[in-house]
């Protein structure tokens, strides 16, 4: 079941425009899942993987650093690509 909206953008464009159940995000200190429900939260990324599960499947973008916002059941990610 896909409860999780996310959206990945950079200056080039939408990355990702997708229903997911589970978000995995690179953060400053150490990878975080966020799952449906997560609380409220702006929070700086480092390089590495967004990963997601959603019912297509499994997937993942590649990211410089940016910034996250997780806020009712929406992901938005700004980065660099």
């Amino acid at each position: 079941m896909a409860d999780i909206h996310l959206l990945v953008l950079s200056p080039e464009g939408e990355l990702a425009d997708l229903n997911v159940s589970s978000v995995t995000l690179p953060g400053s200190v150490s990878p975080f899942q966020v799952l449906r429900q997560h609380a409220g939260m702006i929070t700086s990324l480092e390089k590495g993987l967004v990963r997601y599960t959603s019912p297509q499947g499994d997937g993942s973008i590649e990211i410089g650093s940016g910034f996250a916002k997780i806020l009712d059941n929406q992901v938005i990610v700004c980065v660099e690509k």
